[in-house]
């Protein structure tokens, strides 16, 4: 029987997961674990691991005897120290396609929310002003320009939507084809810098690597127009969220929509929430009812595929050479 570990989750129950795992040859434990040691005990004679968000650095990595597959929820593989698990000859999975249309519905709906100032207007309303023109000076969206930073499926998905809008849409991804942008999503390929002073609205949708940590900071966003927009739907730590507030605050920039943050959740002291021109919401770009279900599911079938068939359908670490099974 291989066991199999849930370091961690936010759901009321793994009613989905169970539903996938139910006539298998597992057993399953998902805590709660007191601390980080029981953890660890738990997970050291583990044949598999879903994550969450515990972070899984080398040295949890090192202790782990047996495991064949870890799997994460979702697309981003952050908390997963990625070259010590295929060192240790382990699979790392993930979700790449559970949420696509919600991030991407998400970021259209907070550039059309800072477009149109309904966090303004709301809030104003709220205090007793009836007031146009409180949320200005508001541009219109048509023949506007959206700047994608990643061209990966979920921006693509955006720009697709921006475009209804009447939105050019230009982008920088240095691992697409040129062609493949303009004819296939009508999207011209630029340099970051050409990015960030054209664009009306920037859109973040990159992973958070040791490239792209503190990647959008003061010398970007002062790149930017005074009446722009930026968006974070991917990781907060991409973006140097002092020189962001800071711009904010001082009037270089339009607006800020803002899901992810580099530290969650959000306490009530960050600068943010007392700016009147951001619309932020807790890390839930990915979040549907249908979203989170395909994702815990195939979370749990991607375990399934790698213990009992030998590799994961969304295997992150190409190059591993997995450890051979341990006897159950």
């Amino acid at each position: 029987m291989y066991k199999i570990v849930i370091t961690d989750y936010e759901f009321t129950d793994l009613a989905p997961e169970r539903s996938v795992f139910d006539g298998q040859d597992v057993m399953v434990d998902a805590g709660p674990f007191a601390d980080e040691a029981t953890l660890r005990e738990a997970c050291r004679d583990a044949d598999a691991i879903i994550n969450q968000y515990v972070q899984l650095d080398a040295a949890f990595i090192a202790t782990l005897e047996r495991c064949r597959v870890i799997a994460r929820y979702g697309i981003g593989v952050n908390t997963i120290d990625i070259e010590a698990a295929t060192a240790a000859g382990i699979m790392v999975a993930n979700v790449p396609d559970g949420s696509l249309d919600d991030v991407s519905d998400h970021a259209a709906a907070m550039i059309l929310s800072l477009s149109r100032g309904l966090g303004i207007y709301d809030r104003a309303l709220r205090r007793g002003q009836w007031d146009y023109a409180q949320a200005k000076p508001l541009h219109r969206l048509r023949g506007a320009t959206l700047g994608l930073l990643g061209f990966g499926n979920i921006p693509r998905r955006l720009a697709a939507k921006m475009q209804v809008f009447g939105m050019r849409v230009i982008a920088h991804d240095p691992f697409v084809d040129p062609d493949v942008a303009l004819r296939g999503h009508d999207t011209t390929l630029v340099t970051p810098e050409e990015l960030f002073a054209a664009a009306d609205v920037v859109s973040i949708h990159l992973p958070l690597t040791t490239e792209t940590v503190n990647l959008v900071d003061s010398r970007l966003l002062g790149l930017m127009k005074t009446t722009a927009l930026l968006l974070n739907t991917s990781r907060g730590g991409i973006v140097q969220e002092e020189d962001l507030a800071a711009a904010l605050a001082g009037g270089q920039l339009g607006g800020a929509g803002l899901d992810v943050f580099s530290a969650e959740p959000l306490g009530h002291q960050s600068p943010f929430t007392e700016l009147e021109n951001t619309v932020l919401t807790p890390h839930a770009a990915w979040y549907s009812e249908e979203s989170e279900q395909e994702i815990r599911t195939k979370t749990a079938q991607n375990v399934l595929d790698a213990l009992f068939q030998g590799q994961p359908t969304y295997l992150v670490n190409r190059a591993v050479v997995p450890r051979a099974a341990v006897g159950t």
